[in-house]
């Protein structure tokens, strides 16, 4: 998830509350989670609470995908498996840096080879981002003025590379108004919600969550009503969608499908889902 808006909107306040609200651990992924801890020194915590992992922005390469000299240490991404990975300023992280974490984020693994040894650490994590929609932060604000160019504009957004991008299920502009009562939700109002969600997946007899599942299990699972298939083909003619952003789009859709109790994803269920593409 990337979530663009002016500062104070609330991005980072939401991303630190996602991990009390996503479903609980199963005792093998508590366990994993000590496992790395213990691995990285630190104190294990057997508690169902996934791991929160934010690297600061000028965070070297190594030290969040793992390396070293000669012993293929961890990195942030692999601490942060089964949990949360969280950049703050995104377009800020080095080019690099974005670019080596379409692979961990494809893929759920990454390989680290060192002259002494190559070890692969599993890498399923929820990447949650937040980034300003302009250098200054103030292209979105109803209260302050922009002050940037729009070449400047343009060359902030260029550092997010449309491969990466397409690897993002949900792209979320936000506004600063705080005026609308309507819409407010605790954090344990939305994790009853998403519990609800949990038990009809496991009831389907899902081992992943939606977000992390196969092409195999998209087929089984993301089942769609004749007219959704008929809005999703003019979608991928309008949006030209990827194979794998049509993947993206089903696995958002079968989520808002078992929050809206649906059996099979409903029309109003695929165009919430397409809304939350990048366009």
């Amino acid at each position: 998830m990337i979530m663009e808006g002016s500062p104070g909107c609330g991005k980072s306040m939401i991303s630190k509350r996602v991990q009390y609200i996503m479903p609980p651990m199963s005792l093998e992924e508590i366990l994993e989670k000590a496992k790395l801890q213990a691995l990285d020194f630190k104190e294990v915590d057997f508690s169902p609470i996934r791991a929160f992992r934010s690297p600061h922005h000028s965070a070297t390469k190594s030290s969040i995908f793992g390396g070293g000299s000669s012993n293929a240490k961890m990195g942030e991404i692999a601490l942060s498996n089964n949990g949360l990975l969280f950049f703050d300023e995104l377009p800020h992280f080095s080019k690099t840096v974005l670019e080596a974490l379409r692979e961990p984020l494809e893929d759920n693994k990454i390989l680290i080879s060192r002259v002494n040894n190559k070890i692969l650490y599993e890498t399923k994590f929820t990447f949650i981002s937040a980034m300003n929609p302009c250098p200054c932060g103030n292209l979105l604000s109803s209260v302050k003025e922009c002050r940037c160019n729009e070449l400047e504009i343009q060359r902030y957004k260029n550092r997010l590379s449309e491969p990466f991008l397409d690897r993002i299920d949900l792209y979320l502009v936000m506004n600063d108004s705080f005026n609308d009562s309507k819409n407010k939700v605790t954090s344990k109002e939305l994790h009853e919600n998403v519990i609800k969600a949990f038990i009809k997946q496991k009831q389907r007899g899902q081992k992943e969550l939606n977000g992390k599942l196969s092409d195999e299990e998209i087929k089984k699972y993301c089942i769609l009503d004749e007219e959704s298939l008929n809005i999703l083909e003019k979608a991928r003619i309008n949006y030209q969608l990827s194979f794998r952003s049509i993947n993206k789009v089903l696995k958002v859709a079968r989520t808002i499908a078992d929050l809206n109790d649906n059996e099979i994803i409903t029309k109003n269920d695929l165009l919430q889902s397409l809304n939350f593409r990048r366009r």
